[in-house]
């Protein structure tokens, strides 16, 4: 994908939606294709946290590993949606863990160079923590709501 295609679909994509076009050149410069295959970790909880993510194809699933027993899926995403968020906030670690449900090609963001230039600029890291802010807000309802569907104790009111 070249610079001024992920340009164009970054103008285009809802979540970017308000950024000047200074701002979305900066988010170009930052950005690249990562291609991951069915059934490849893209990242685990607890790892560091340095990028985040748009799901040009493919489906994406993110996870909740267990202590004991199978891993819990928290949701799947699919094109055009934004994966991650653990980059912005300390301490900087995936809060779950992600598997390529089938092949699939991602928008890889940088977000060491983001963090600097919201502290650079604190209008445009406001911006971004308002739109991650939430995404975070609909990722942990999933999750909370997935974990009383499948954790729900038999008889429980």
């Amino acid at each position: 994908m070249s610079n001024q295609s992920i340009n164009q679909y970054l103008a285009d994509h809802a979540f970017f939606s308000g950024f000047s076009d200074d701002v979305l050149k900066f988010l170009c410069e930052c950005s690249s294709t990562r291609e991951i295959k069915k059934g490849q970790i893209l990242f685990r909880q607890g790892e560091n946290a340095d990028k985040f993510y748009v799901v040009l194809n493919g489906r994406i699933s993110i996870q909740m590993p267990a202590i004991m027993g199978p891993t819990l899926e928290i949701q799947t995403l699919g094109k055009d949606q934004v994966l991650g968020w653990s980059w912005l906030i300390s301490p900087y670690k995936w809060s779950f863990q992600t598997m390529a449900e089938e092949d699939s090609e991602l928008l890889m963001f940088d977000g060491k160079a983001l963090l600097e230039r919201c502290e650079q600029e604190p209008k445009f890291g406001y911006a971004l923590l308002k739109k991650f802010a939430e995404l975070m807000s609909m990722r942990l309802d999933a999750a909370r709501q997935k974990m009383m569907d499948e954790w729900n104790p038999v008889g429980f009111a």
